[in-house]
């Protein structure tokens, strides 16, 4: 994918190596910046809070001419500068479907997305991995968490997993406001919690800048003998 014009560098760019036979290695380009919010230039910022138009982006990435004969275009993508702004709208509704699928809360990601991205799959009946439910909620760090649980084993060890969203933050992309929701959290951006452990959960907590928790702990194991059915 290329963004912006032919020797520009709008964003961090990066790109993965996966040899078969030595280590991953993985190459990155920075663009200087200030670390702030994006502008846009007057009459082109879009409202995030309204659901993403569909545009028809031709694949292929055409070099400039040289000598006045164009190359042919190479496989890829090319988000050049009239579509900036869809860019961005695009990468803003897809990471609010992004946290609100990983609170596990299916009604509330389905406006986030297009059908091309997938939309239907959140919409009836849906897999197990992604239908499970935003029912549950804990106080992590000091801080009120809403999302989804699951029990798995680790090398036969009984671990609950809590993935959420802080309940704040949540009720704002559960009610479509997302450009609250980033106000927000670029105004909350430097005061998250950096301990990893929670006493009173008993386990490693993960927060990250976006809202968003993913905690484990061990459970005690089942008195199997006790069980009415399989263990």
């Amino acid at each position: 994918m290329h963004i912006g014009g032919w020797t520009d560098t709008p964003a961090l760019i990066f790109s993965t190596e996966l040899p078969v036979d030595g280590p991953m290695t993985v190459h990155l380009l920075h663009a200087p910046g200030n670390g702030g919010t994006l502008i846009h230039p007057a009459g082109e910022a879009r409202d995030l809070d309204k659901e993403l138009d569909q545009d028809n982006i031709f694949p292929g990435i055409q070099p400039p001419a040289v000598d006045g004969q164009a190359p042919d275009s190479v496989p890829g993508f090319h988000i050049e500068a009239d579509h900036f702004a869809w860019f961005q709208h695009a990468l803003a509704r897809t990471g609010a479907a992004g946290l609100t699928a990983f609170a596990g809360d299916a009604a509330a990601t389905v406006p986030y997305l297009t059908g091309r991205q997938g939309r239907k799959r959140y919409e009836g009946i849906s897999h197990a991995a992604i239908g499970s439910v935003q029912d549950a909620d804990h106080e992590l760090l000091g801080i009120p968490f809403v999302g989804t649980d699951h029990v798995l084993r680790l090398n036969r060890t009984r671990v609950e997993a809590f993935s959420g969203v802080a309940e704040d933050l949540f009720e704002h992309l559960a009610k479509g406001r997302l450009t609250h929701y980033r106000e927000e959290v670029h105004a909350r951006r430097a005061s998250w919690p950096t301990a990893t452990w929670d006493d009173d959960w008993d386990g490693p907590v993960s927060i990250h800048p976006d809202g968003s928790v993913l905690a484990l702990r061990v459970l005690p194991e089942r008195d199997c003998r006790r069980c009415s059915g399989p263990a």
